[in-house]
Formats: structure tokens, C-alpha cells, sequence
């Protein structure tokens, strides 16, 4: 019972703070949920030293990008349909993923290439080997997620069921752009020798 004071008040400061102020509020959010999900997957995969660049990539486009592309994205979706329209949680759905998943997904892979110093033909070509495989893993894995969300979950608990799963989802991502970093880096060395 002691905890559950605390975690309570803090629950409510965070949803006191995106009512008021959702795009600082998320944008931060997803900021500090994107650089914890890539030290979680270095974590994970057993690596003894943190690439913080990486990690610090990801913080960015979590606060620049992870908080404000969504809320427009969303907010435009509810501004289009009607709460009158008869299929507009279909719709929704719909849209988020065969419109919002392969658009986001394709800028998230290149802006993140490039906040780790990549240059543009690297990104783009790590963005190209990647997008195809990692949307199909997103269409595969998440859709059950985004179907709950937009049918189940009440609208006020709807970004915080999203932060969970994204957090997941980040780790994923994270985990397979780096298994494709060192393996390019293999490759070039095997291609010098």
C-alpha cells in the first residue's frame, strides 16, 4: 500500500501533464522511452559497453519526432471522421496501419541512421535493408496491440497502453538495427581482406 500512494500522485501529475500540454508531454516521454528501450536491447544482447551514441540517437528523434508526428497523425484521424461515422474505429485502424506504420516506420529507420552519424547513403541504404522486414514484424506483432487500443482501451488510458507497447517495439527495432550494423561491419572487413 505504500508504493501505490506515490505511483498514484505520479500517474496523475503525468496525466494532469498531457492534458495540458500533450506534445511537450510526449515528446519527452517518448525521449526518455526510446533511449531506455535501445540501452534495454544493448542490455539484452550482452553487450559489456553502452553505445551511447546510439542511445542518444534514439533520445532524439523520440523528443523531436516520437511525440509530435503521432499526436498530429491521430489528431488529424479524429478530425476527419465523425464520432457519428458508423465504421470510424475501422477506419482508424485501418489507417494507422496501412498509412501511419509504413510512413513512420521508413522516417524513424533513415532520421535515426542519421542521428548516429550516418551519412545519407548509409541510412538510406540501412533504412531500405530493414524497412520491408521489420514493417511485415509491425504488421505481424503489433496489429493485435493497435486493434485492442483503438476498440478496447478508454481514451484517456490510450497513450499509456501505446508507451507500453512501443517501449517493446523500440527494443525490437533497436536489437535488429544493430544485428544489421555488425553485420555490414563484418562484411566490410571480410571485403578488405
Amino acid at each position: 500500500m505504500s508504493l501505490s500512494k506515490p505511483l498514484y500522485s505520479l500517474f496523475g501529475v503525468y496525466f494532469e501533464q498531457l492534458f495540458s500540454h500533450p506534445i511537450r508531454t510526449k515528446s519527452i516521454t517518448n525521449s526518455v522511452l526510446a533511449a531506455s528501450a535501445n540501452y534495454a536491447s544493448q542490455r539484452i544482447d550482452g553487450q559489456k559497453v553502452v553505445n551511447q551514441q546510439s542511445v542518444v540517437a534514439y533520445a532524439l528523434f523520440g523528443l523531436l519526432f516520437g511525440g509530435s508526428v503521432p499526436h498530429y497523425f491521430y489528431q488529424a484521424i479524429e478530425r476527419l471522421f465523425r464520432r457519428d461515422f458508423k465504421y470510424r474505429k475501422f477506419v482508424q485502424f485501418i489507417s494507422e496501419r496501412l498509412v501511419y506504420t509504413p510512413i513512420y516506420q521508413a522516417l524513424s529507420l533513415y532520421i535515426l541512421s542519421l542521428f548516429e552519424s550516418n551519412s545519407h547513403d548509409i541510412a538510406l541504404k540501412s533504412a531500405e535493408k530493414l524497412y520491408w522486414p521489420l514493417l511485415k514484424a509491425n504488421w505481424q506483432y503489433c496489429t493485435f496491440f493497435v486493434w485492442l487500443n483503438v476498440y478496447h482501451v478508454p481514451p484517456m488510458l490510450r497513450e499509456f497502453f501505446t508507451t507500453i507497447v512501443a517501449f517493446i517495439w523500440m527494443t525490437y527495432i533497436a536489437r535488429k538495427r544493430r544485428r544489421f550494423q555488425e553485420s555490414q561491419a563484418v562484411n566490410s572487413k571480410s571485403k578488405l581482406n
